[in-house]
């Protein structure tokens, strides 16, 4: 697996916000974000801690994004 840096669930939402997505409903600590063409996407925001690698490469695959498009927009 690729090494990422550290990013928070709060800077994920805020990239895919950038990135063109809407934010469909925050249930607890889970936003639901949602772009045309894509299903719906959960990112967990639990205050200031990092996402696991592969809950971060998770989220990327379904919002069919690259890594290097992601953390240039970061």
């Amino acid at each position: 697996m690729a090494s990422y840096p550290a990013v928070t669930g709060k800077q994920a939402v805020k990239v895919l916000l950038r990135l063109g997505f809407e934010e469909k409903a925050i249930r607890g600590s889970h936003h639901m974000l949602w772009k045309e063409g894509r299903s719906i996407i959960v990112v967990p925001v639990h205050g200031n801690r990092v996402l696991p690698a592969g809950t971060l490469k998770s989220i990327l695959k379904q919002a069919g994004l690259k890594a290097a498009d992601f953390f240039k927009a970061l």
